[in-house]
């Protein structure tokens, strides 16, 4: 038992360490980068490319551009509030009381639903780097913070309004920057 402790407790610190070093920066940057490439896409070539899609193939390029547009909030909300923390900025406790607003949760329809195949390859590119990036950000969350009550709970369950908790949290990190 006290072995699997110390485990635990390591490897908190190995992910504290790597958010609030100099080591956080690569994903930092990817995270902002990535935020940038989803913008141009959907404001430019994915714009376009929709306008060629069926019905199906549209309605679901339309909704996976708002599931991967709310993914990159939450995931360049976490960064914001890292790097305030890493900066001084913010206490390790302001920090996590912030990021209780954050959802790293936000789901994509599954690679064998209808009209997927139809939705161009570097939109499904940009989707596919977005999950891979959530699931590493929350896997640090989790072992930095916890598992919160509210990430268990439905989604049906959970209170507040994720769009107007995004916003209020992006304004609180950029005004502390």
């Amino acid at each position: 038992m006290h072995e699997q402790g110390h485990e635990a407790t390591n490897t908190i610190k190995l992910a504290e360490r790597r958010v609030f070093s100099n080591s956080f920066k690569p994903l930092y940057n990817e995270g902002m980068s990535l935020v940038e490439q989803a913008a141009e896409y959907l404001d430019g070539e994915g714009r376009a490319a929709a306008k060629s899609l069926s019905r199906i193939g549209a309605t679901l390029y339309a909704a996976e551009s708002m599931r991967l547009t709310t993914r990159l909030m939450q995931i360049a909300s976490w960064l914001l509030l890292q790097r305030a923390a890493n900066s001084g900025e913010m206490t390790r406790d302001q920090v996590a009381a912030e990021k209780a607003k954050v959802r790293l949760d936000t789901a994509s329809a599954p690679g064998d639903t209808v009209g997927w195949s139809e939705l161009p390859e570097h939109f499904r590119s940009i989707v596919d780097h977005s999950l891979r990036l959530q699931s590493l950000v929350r896997r640090m969350d989790d072992q930095i913070y916890g598992e919160t009550a509210d990430r268990r709970a439905p989604a049906h369950l959970r209170t507040g309004n994720p769009v107007s908790d995004q916003i209020n949290l992006l304004h609180t990190a950029f005004a502390r920057g």
